[in-house]
C-alpha cells in the first residue's frame, strides 16, 4: 500500500505543526502535566482550527475528517508534544455520541465544544470487575416503582471529575436481551445527581488525562436522558473500540517519534571519552532498530486506517497494531531513556514521561493480551481459509 501523503493531507499536517510550534515548547508541556490538563486557550485554538477543508473534530457542512486523516492529526500532535493529550479521547468519545445519541442530544455537545474545546462529558464504560470484558459489566438501570434507578461502579472515566454530565453505558435490565448479547443501553446525565459519587484515580502516567471511579447508587434517570441514536447495542459499540484503538496507536506513535528525536538530538550533541556518542556503535544500533519499530509501527496504524476509509475494516489488522505499537512504542522510549542515560531517568526530560505515557496505552483500549484473544482464532481462520 502507498501510504505517501497526498497534498491536502501535508497541508493538514502542516497546519498542525505550526498549531504545535505556537503553543506546544517543552516547559509549557511540562506545566500542563503537572496541572493536569492542558489551558483553556490551547484547547479553543485546536478545535477552531481550519485544517483547510478536512473535518477532523468537528463539522464543516456536513462532512468529517476520515480516519486516515484524524490518525495524521494526532501522530503530529503527539509528536510535537511528547505527551498523551486529551484529542484522542475527544475524537472517539464525539464519534460514540454521534452514533448513539439522536440529533437533538448531539446538537449542544458540539456546539459547546467548538465554543469552549472542552467535551461537556466524560464516558464511563469501564469497570473493575470487568475490565476487557465489556459484555461482563454490572451497572445497569432497572425499574422499581415506575422509577427508572442507576446502580454500579465506572472505573478510568477520563475527566469524570470536571465534566458536567456523564455518558453512562449500561445493561437495561427492563429490556429482552438480542442475539444472545444483554440489553445495552446508553445515558446521557448530569453529573450532579443525587447518588453519584466521584473518587479521582492516581496514576503514574497521562497525567493530562485525569481518571475517576464512579459510583451510581440508587440513581434516579430520567427517560429523556437514554440515548436514542441509530447505534444501538454492544457490537456497535465494539466497533467504536476499533475505532479507539487506532486512536490510541496514533498517539503512542507520535510520542514514540518524539523520544527518537530526543535520542537522535542527545546523542549527536553528547560526548564521552572525547567522541560524540552517535559515533558509538552500540548507540548507532540502537537508534537503527528504534527506526525500524516506528516504520512498522507507522505502517500499521496507516493501514488500519486505510482499511476503515475503504470499507474493508479488518479486526485482525487492528488486533495486530494494537498489540505491536504501544508495546513497541514503550521499547523505543525505553531506549530512548537508555541513550539519554541517567538524565533520561529523571523528570527534566521528556523521554520518562513519554516512556510512562506509552505503557499505559499496552492496558487501554484492550490490554496485549486481549490483542492475542481476538487476533489467534483470526489467524487459524486465514491461514485454514488458506489451506
Amino acid at each position: 500500500m502507498d501510504f505517501r501523503l497526498s497534498d491536502d493531507e501535508r497541508a493538514l499536517v502542516s497546519e498542525v505543526r505550526q498549531f504545535c510550534e505556537r503553543y506546544f515548547d517543552e516547559a509549557s508541556v511540562a506545566q500542563w502535566r503537572r496541572d493536569g490538563g492542558l489551558p483553556d486557550e490551547v484547547v479553543k485554538a485546536f478545535v477552531n482550527l481550519d485544517f483547510k477543508g478536512f473535518g477532523v473534530i468537528h463539522r464543516r457542512g456536513h462532512e468529517f475528517y476520515d480516519l486516515f486523516a484524524q490518525v495524521l492529526v494526532l501522530e503530529e500532535l503527539s509528536r510535537a508534544s511528547g505527551a498523551a493529550l486529551p484529542f484522542h479521547t475527544d475524537f472517539l468519545q464525539l464519534q460514540i455520541l454521534e452514533a448513539f445519541a439522536s440529533a437533538g442530544q448531539t446538537a449542544p455537545i458540539r456546539e459547546e465544544y467548538q465554543k469552549t474545546g472542552r467535551l461537556a462529558f466524560a464516558l464511563a464504560v469501564s469497570e473493575p470487575s470487568a475490565g476487557s470484558d465489556t459484555m461482563g459489566m454490572k451497572t445497569a438501570v432497572s425499574l422499581r416503582d415506575d422509577t427508572l434507578v442507576l446502580n454500579g461502579v465506572k472505573s478510568f472515566v477520563n475527566n469524570g471529575e470536571y465534566a458536567p454530565a456523564l455518558l453512562v453505558a449500561a445493561i437495561d435490565e427492563e429490556a429482552s436481551a438480542e442475539s444472545g448479547e444483554p440489553a445495552l443501553s446508553l445515558w446521557l446525565i448530569p453529573r450532579d445527581l443525587e447518588g453519584i459519587r466521584v473518587v479521582p484515580e492516581d496514576k503514574i502516567g497521562q497525567s493530562m488525562l485525569p481518571f475517576a471511579s464512579i459510583l451510581f447508587d440508587n440513581v434516579v434517570l430520567d427517560e429523556s436522558y437514554r440515548l436514542r441514536g441509530d447505534a444501538k447495542g454492544f457490537s456497535q459499540l465494539f466497533k467504536f473500540f476499533e475505532f479507539g484503538r487506532v486512536f490510541v496507536c496514533a498517539t503512542a506513535l507520535g510520542q514514540a517519534q518524539a523520544a527518537m528525536e530526543d535520542a537522535v538530538r542527545w546523542a549527536q550533541t553528547r560526548s564521552a571519552f572525547g567522541a560524540p556518542i552517535a559515533s558509538f556503535q552500540q548507540i548507532q544500533q540502537m537508534l537503527t532498530d528504534m527506526e525500524v519499530k516506528l516504520a512498522n509501527m507507522r505502517n500499521l496504524v496507516y493501514q488500519a486506517a486505510w482499511e476503515f476509509d475503504r470499507g474493508e475494516h479488518d479486526r485482525l489488522t487492528v488486533a495486530m497494531m494494537k498489540r505491536y505499537v504501544p508495546a513497541t512504542a514503550t521499547e523505543v522510549a525505553s531506549d530512548a531513556m537508555q541513550i539519554l542515560g541517567g538524565r533520561g531517568y529523571t523528570s527534566q526530560e521528556r523521554v520518562s514521561s513519554i516512556w510512562q505515557d506509552c505503557r499505559g496505552f499496552q492496558i487501554a483500549e484492550g490490554t496485549d493480551q486481549i490483542m492475542v484473544h481476538i487476533a489467534a482464532p483470526l489467524i487459524m481462520k486465514k491461514y485454514g481459509d488458506a489451506s
